[in-house]
């Protein structure tokens, strides 16, 4: 192919990564609450294993088309695992500790990155002969998230709220923070089970519409908008 075609079809690789997150990041809603979060964290493994496969074996095969539905997969994983992710550990991490826990997903996403760059040298995988295990590298992670999840509980608020299972939230709370007097906690999220009694789940468009959260909807979307100014993309 031409180099403008090439150009093009690279360019397609990089940016479809994109398209996956948004297609994962608008059915994380949906899967948290109709498999609960621990199942859907491990139902994220099956797109990242999937592109790992893809992309790990598009030189054997010489299919660039590979690489290409290897990223869509990849980007819907990122996408699932980035929103289902800060449920879970927001929801399974006491009062205190939560605001801490909840930003495990950015230092995740900078510790991520670092790891990418620094296996992407040349001195690394960065060259000819590797770059296929290189590109089948977010294998492993998945790989130690579906050995190790499956000894945790589920989240403690979704076996109350969602599932109304409050004997198996009591059992979640006692294994994720110990023995000890836990009912102040258990109690707000009785409360908050009676105060969105009968409520349907809102839509994307609903949250639009909310005024109650308004000014916290315009804040997040002005702090996404200027992180895509600051430089990392184009690095």
């Amino acid at each position: 192919p031409s180099e403008e075609m090439i150009t093009l079809m690279w360019s397609f690789v990089v940016s479809i990564y994109t398209i996956g997150g948004l297609l994962g990041s608008s059915s994380a809603g949906y899967l948290s609450v109709r498999f609960g979060r621990k199942k859907a964290m491990l139902l994220v493994n099956i797109p990242a294993l999937l592109s790992a496969t893809l992309m790990g074996l598009s030189r054997l095969c010489g299919s660039f088309e590979m690489i290409i539905a290897g990223r869509l997969f990849s980007g819907v994983c990122g996408g699932l695992a980035l929103n289902i992710h800060f449920m879970y550990a927001g929801e399974c991490a006491p009062r205190k500790l939560r605001g801490l826990i909840a930003i495990t997903a950015s230092t995740a996403i900078g510790a991520g990155k670092f790891v990418g760059f620094a296996l992407g040298l040349r001195e690394v995988l960065g060259v000819e002969a590797l770059w296929p295990v290189l590109m089948a590298a977010n294998a492993l992670p998945a790989l130690v998230q579906l050995l190790t999840l499956p000894f945790f509980p589920d989240s403690p608020r979704y076996l109350l709220i969602d599932k109304k299972d409050k004997e198996g939230c009591i059992k979640a709370v006692k294994q994720l923070w110990g023995d000890g007097d836990h009912m102040a906690e258990i109690d707000d999220m009785v409360a908050e089970q009676e105060a969105i009694r009968g409520e349907k789940a809102k839509s994307v468009c609903d949250l639009f519409r909310d005024k109650a959260v308004r000014w916290q909807v315009i804040t997040l979307f002005l702090v996404s908008s200027c992180m895509q100014l600051i430089g990392v993309n184009v690095v």
